[in-house]
């Protein structure tokens, strides 16, 4: 698959299956929120489903990505970076000037958002027994 074929497209409800394959952090009615919202975007290669984006709103204001994703077996081609870019450019038409993300200190996608010009902006512990989990790195960039 060529990444020229890249089309990225807002979630629709006949995107379920695929999302919730891949999110397995959102629930059904989350993927039907974000469907009704317009906070969640899919791209697609070749017509075929590559990698999604979901975001929500920091303080109910600053635009957060809470997850990106993109397929194994299409990473590095430059999927991901357009993929953000393209949200990054909806949330500045929109008035935005500040995006928000988070990834956890044991995953490399903190290398991607640094390098993408996101900048650290602290971290949070979640050591209780229900949410132990790596230090959570927070990313914060001007648009």
């Amino acid at each position: 698959m060529k990444e020229d074929t890249a089309q990225i497209r807002h979630v629709t409800a006949a995107d379920k299956q695929f999302w919730l394959e891949t999110d397995r952090h959102l629930s059904e009615r989350g993927f039907e929120q974000k469907v009704r919202d317009g906070q969640g975007y899919v791209i697609t290669c070749g017509g075929i489903p590559a990698g999604i984006l979901r975001y929500g709103l920091f303080w109910d204001s600053i635009p957060f990505c809470n997850m990106l994703y993109i397929d194994e077996k299409l990473r590095r081609r430059g999927l991901g970076k357009e993929l953000l870019q393209f949200w990054e450019d909806r949330m500045r038409e929109a008035g935005c000037k500040v995006v928000m993300t988070s990834t956890q200190s044991d995953e490399s996608a903190q290398h991607f958002y640094r390098k993408s010009g996101y900048r650290d902006a602290g971290a949070l512990l979640l050591n209780t027994a229900a949410l132990n989990q790596p230090t959570e790195l927070f990313f914060i960039k001007e648009i």
